[in-house]
């Protein structure tokens, strides 16, 4: 009988050898490993496990083997040098570099420069790492890469993308440099010149490589996962469509963004490397902030990661209002903050995670925030000024680039600053905050809608308007009306109503009524609920006046049909508005029709039946650590319709 390993006679090398030459190395390994069993000194046996680990990306199991061999066989530098990079891949730089400082002398000087230099580029020591590679033939493509590499983390992307492109000159189109290249686009913000760059790449992997499955999941094939296999790693395709989703989500395309994620060949979630395990949690935070928070809490556990995953950690937690875990975890990995955090971030996280326990210590950190921000601001503006006046096109450009990238950084603090206010009803203080800052925000798309917004909350109707009507009739969405939120057509609506602009306000609901008719031929499965919602939103007005039956009417109406109009959202404003009616009804403040009575309750029984699969939570349940799960059987529309029946009925006896 022959054991689970074992081979016949004859077969042992052809079949190792030939398991090798079809990339099935998980084959290999487990006819090696069952050899290295019973000849642990084997020198075929680890040197060939050696190399299969290495394939597989399995470095630290590679180091092992080669370190075997370096310990029985001192003499073969080869092993030497293979041992120190399975060590760099492991990311065990400090070991790495004492076993390629060990081979000083040896006769491939240039391969241990290159090697002693990669290790010094990835513990940050540029200055050691430019000095290794200034010691190197300086025209060998390797030593260019590199060169360009640290011009890149030097942030100077324009010579680094130099620099690249003479590799791809002397290597021909390899899609690594490709890649490389459409990096370098992106950090410099020229999107679409690092997205004509990805679909060169992707296209190239799809030509040459049909076998990788490439968009079978978006299609809703089921197929096996490639795996991390050479011939994936080769066509760069992982990084190329990485790369294309953090580009449309930079640029709010969330859908695009999910696509492109989902397009890439198939891999099991426990294959996925760093870098797409950090970005499905991004992609997917809003419908799914548990799966998001378990991946990004598995990548701080479990290093390598990008250097991104402990500043986006934090700053979801602290936008899901988890300021405690924040605070935790800063103060677990202090070091990480001076490694991953620049000063502005640190103090922006250190203020947002105050406002819980201290919202006025929060706010003054703000406030020397935004002097900061305003001061840059103020320089940027000479500067332009002094660039037009003296014609310099490049320098306006380049001086406007920077102005939009200072404006950017700066909203989120002025937004974080108003909203201490705003949590506290006191929004004539916000108003005070978007006055002062009109002088640089007023074009700003995210401030115009935010003013409005607290014009609303003030009942100044008319301020409202001037901001609002420019983003729903001249605003970056043209004519496509359903692309502007909900909420600011609702709210202009009203306040044209508020404002005895009726006429005003029924033409917009008649362009939100065509246009969703029209979207519903092109697509009969969408559901749209805009001019639901801006219904919604008239009707709670009314009720908010204490004309209910009106009110709750028209409520009512704007939910039909209800199979496709009852969601999370709407049912949220009507809810509100039957519980009010209910409070009223309850301290016999008012009477209702018995006909407008009978209707709530045929709408309550029309929303029980159809609402027997919609949540009523409209932010999903977030339990970051998976110990406070939620009992989802009480949070549906048709729970909550037959408790509101009983009430009414309970009125009506």
């Amino acid at each position: 009988m022959m054991g689970g390993g074992a081979l016949p006679e004859g077969q042992y090398t052809s079949t190792v050898y030939g398991a090798i030459k079809d990339g099935q190395y998980d084959e290999a390994i487990r006819i090696l490993s069952y050899e290295l069993q019973n000849f642990p000194r084997s020198r075929a046996a680890l040197s060939l496990l050696g190399y299969c680990f290495y394939q597989k990306q399995d470095f630290a199991a590679a180091s092992v083997m080669y370190e075997a061999l370096v310990k029985q066989h001192p003499q073969v530098e080869e092993y030497r040098i293979y041992h120190a990079q399975s060590l760099y891949k492991a990311g065990q730089l400090a070991d790495a570099l004492r076993a390629a400082m060990r081979l000083n002398g040896s006769d491939q000087q240039q391969r241990l420069l290159l090697l002693q230099a990669s290790i010094k580029y990835e513990q940050d020591e540029r200055a050691q790492c430019q000095q290794l590679l200034d010691q190197c033939i300086q025209d060998e493509p390797d030593v260019v890469i590199n060169q360009a590499a640290v011009l890149f983390k030097e942030g100077k992307f324009v010579e680094a993308r130099s620099r690249y492109s003479e590799a791809i000159k002397m290597l021909d189109d390899l899609p690594e440099l490709s890649y490389n290249i459409a990096l370098c686009h992106y950090k410099e913000k020229a999107y679409g010149m690092a997205l004509q760059a990805v679909a060169s790449i992707i296209e190239k992997g799809v030509r040459e490589h049909p076998e990788l499955s490439v968009g079978s999941k978006t299609d809703g094939i089921e197929v096996r996962s490639v795996g991390n296999s050479p011939v994936l790693r080769e066509t760069c395709l992982i990084e190329a469509f990485n790369l294309k989703a953090a580009i449309e989500f930079v640029g709010g395309n969330e859908e695009a963004s999910k696509e492109a994620l989902s397009d890439m060949p198939p891999r099991e979630e426990e294959e996925l490397d760093p870098v797409t395990l950090h970005n499905q949690a991004l992609v997917h935070m809003g419908g799914d902030p548990n799966s998001g928070f378990r991946k990004l809490n598995f990548l701080l556990e479990n290093p390598p990661y990008p250097p991104e995953t402990f500043g986006n950690l934090l700053l979801l937690q602290c936008k899901y209002e988890f300021y405690d875990l924040a605070a935790d975890l800063m103060a677990n990995n202090a070091e990480f903050t001076y490694d991953y955090l620049d000063n502005e971030l640190f103090e922006y996280l250190d203020a947002t995670i105050l406002t819980q326990t201290s919202p006025e210590e929060a706010y003054r950190k703000y406030d020397a925030l935004t002097t900061k921000h305003i001061e840059t601001l103020r320089k940027l503006t000479k500067q332009l000024q002094d660039a037009r006046l003296a014609r310099d096109n490049d320098l306006i450009k380049t001086k406007l680039k920077e102005y939009d990238e200072a404006l950017e950084a700066y909203i989120p603090v002025l937004m974080s600053q108003g909203r201490i206010y705003w949590e506290r009803k006191q929004f004539e203080m916000v108003e005070r905050l978007f006055r002062q800052t009109a002088e640089f925000c007023s074009e700003n798309e995210t401030w115009k809608v935010c003013a409005a917004h607290v014009f609303f909350m003030q009942d100044k109707f008319k301020d409202a308007i001037r901001y609002y009507a420019p983003i729903v009739h001249k605003g970056k969405h043209g004519d496509n009306i359903l692309e502007v939120p909900a909420i600011v057509l609702a709210n202009l609506c009203v306040s044209y109503i508020m404002t005895s602009q009726n006429e005003a306000a029924e033409e917009l609901m008649r362009k939100i009524e065509s246009e969703e008719q029209r979207l519903s031929y092109l697509d009969t499965e969408k559901q749209v609920y805009h001019l639901c919602i801006v219904n919604l939103v008239i009707g709670t007005l009314y009720c908010a006046k204490d004309n209910f039956e009106f009110g709750i009417s028209r409520i009512i109406k704007s939910l039909e049909p209800y199979d496709r109009k009852i969601g999370p959202d709407t049912w949220f404003y009507a809810k509100h508005c039957f519980l009010a009616l209910a409070e009223q009804m309850s301290k016999q403040m008012l009477l209702l029709k018995d006909s407008s009575l009978h209707d709530i309750i045929n709408f309550l029984d029309q929303a029980d039946e159809h609402g027997k699969n919609v949540q009523t939570v409209i932010n999903v349940h977030v339990d970051p650590n998976g110990n406070n799960p939620m009992d989802m059987s009480t949070h549906t529309v048709s729970y909550e319709a037959r408790q509101l029946k009983r009430v009414f009925l309970k009125l009506m006896a």
